[in-house]
């Protein structure tokens, strides 16, 4: 496949994502930029705050199927939410550092769709690519392609944009749309598969390429009676160039059905809409891309944000959580060993504290995993309560960034990138 000379790529960490977005509002203001999809309106909004951020559309409308997802939930590991899956933290305790398949979470907009790794085709197109100015010469990789490729083995999470959705208003008393996760949209594996650069570079990348766009083969989506088509979300070409996986393998498995089975995107450290699953098609453009995905979803909006949104989002916030069930019993007098798990987007997580009165008092957490990026740090704290009732425990996460979990979290509408700790209900008998 013909090669190209690539721009060469930037940290991930020095992308200035609120510029980049504006300056790609702009060129779309002057016809230089695609919407596919995506209304005049919703743009002008972003661009120009003429329509009131509550009155965006929710991307988490119920599409309630008993087939939407094809592992086993067994409720003692699985709350079911729809067409998604939220692992219960309790369901982790002893099961090491990497998320057994069977009990990662799921995040589905429709139902997994069963497709056969043979008939599987990645076809790349756009302008951004030498020789290929649109779909009709596209540039084609099967799955054998892509493992013959040099392999990438990678340990990294993913996690819904909502996580911790649910407490903005059980602890915060603030309403927010979406699916109500508690903390359970979040798992870590070990990941197989191809850098995306690689594959861009034998797809033929030019210098003029700025955007890239993974579309899923799942079905289309409908959010408030519109169809916006399959998931797709567009990538800044330096992210692309950076850490970019295309993933076969999870655990040391082919990728199982519900988690992107034959291949899937992984966007390191991101939030896990990036992630695309089920990749079948990447447009490569020479111009700035939108779709419903970067647009009216997967910003902040609300009163402390500006009234056209945030910039899109990309890096993931810092959470901490304990592996022990909401309203677990706890005897008193004796001593007890507390377990959990924190976890950062922007850096690895270097030191957590815990409370055991309900933050009067903090202290430091043992941690049992050497601190990394992109996965979560391992830890334990022994507590032996004096006396019986209820009690509220909670961890406090710092990243090697410096940042901190607040005690509360900024709200947004849509819920997005909860970050302050929780207070995890226990009672002591």
């Amino acid at each position: 496949m013909p090669g190209s000379a690539v721009p060469s790529p930037r940290s991930a960490n020095r992308v200035d994502e609120t510029a980049y977005d504006r300056r790609r509002l702009r060129q779309w203001l002057a016809g230089e930029a695609r919407a596919e999809g995506v209304s005049r309106r919703t743009l002008l909004t972003l661009l120009a705050a003429t329509t009131a951020a509550t009155a965006l559309p929710s991307p988490h409308r119920a599409h309630a199927a008993d087939d939407a997802i094809r592992k086993p939930l067994p409720p003692e590991w699985f709350i079911r939410r729809g067409t998604n899956a939220e692992t219960r933290w309790e369901a982790l305790r002893g099961t090491g550092h990497h998320t057994p398949n069977e009990l990662f979470f799921v995040r589905n907009h429709t139902a997994t769709p069963l497709l056969d790794a043979q008939q599987w085709r990645l076809r790349l197109w756009g302008s951004g690519l030498r020789g290929a100015p649109g779909e009709d010469r596209p540039v084609e990789f099967g799955y054998d392609d892509l493992r013959a490729l040099p392999a990438v083995v990678r340990t990294a999470f993913v996690e819904c944009a909502g996580n911790g959705r649910s407490h903005y208003t059980t602890q915060q008393g603030e309403p927010v749309s979406g699916t109500p996760w508690t903390l359970g949209a979040v798992g870590v594996a070990r990941w197989r598969g191809v850098r995306l650069a690689d594959v861009l570079r034998r797809a033929g990348l030019t210098r003029h390429a700025v955007d890239l766009q993974p579309r899923g083969l799942d079905a289309e989506y409908v959010s408030g009676g519109e169809n916006l088509g399959r998931v797709r979300r567009p990538l800044p070409l330096a992210k692309a160039l950076d850490d970019v996986l295309l993933a076969y393998e999870m655990n040391g498995e082919p990728l199982p059905h519900d988690h992107g089975h034959p291949v899937r995107v992984l966007v390191p450290s991101w939030a896990g809409i990036a992630s695309i699953k089920w990749v079948g098609d990447i447009e490569v453009s020479a111009q700035p891309l939108f779709s419903p995905w970067n647009t009216a979803f997967y910003r902040l909006f609300g009163p402390a944000h500006p009234p056209e949104g945030s910039a899109p989002l990309t890096r993931q916030t810092i959470k901490s959580a304990f592996e022990l069930a909401a309203g677990a019993t706890v005897p008193v007098g004796e001593e007890y060993v507390l377990h959990g798990r924190s976890w950062s987007g922007a850096g690895a997580v270097a030191r957590v504290d815990v409370s055991t009165d309900d933050g009067a008092t903090w202290r430091r957490a043992r941690l049992h995993d050497r601190p990394r990026p992109d996965t979560w740090t391992r830890w334990s704290a022994v507590w032996k309560p004096g006396t019986r009732g209820p009690a509220h425990l909670l961890a406090r996460a710092t990243d090697t960034a410096g940042r901190r979990q607040p005690l509360t979290a900024v709200h947004n509408t849509q819920g997005y990138l909860f970050d302050a700790v929780v207070r995890h209900p226990v009672s002591v008998v």
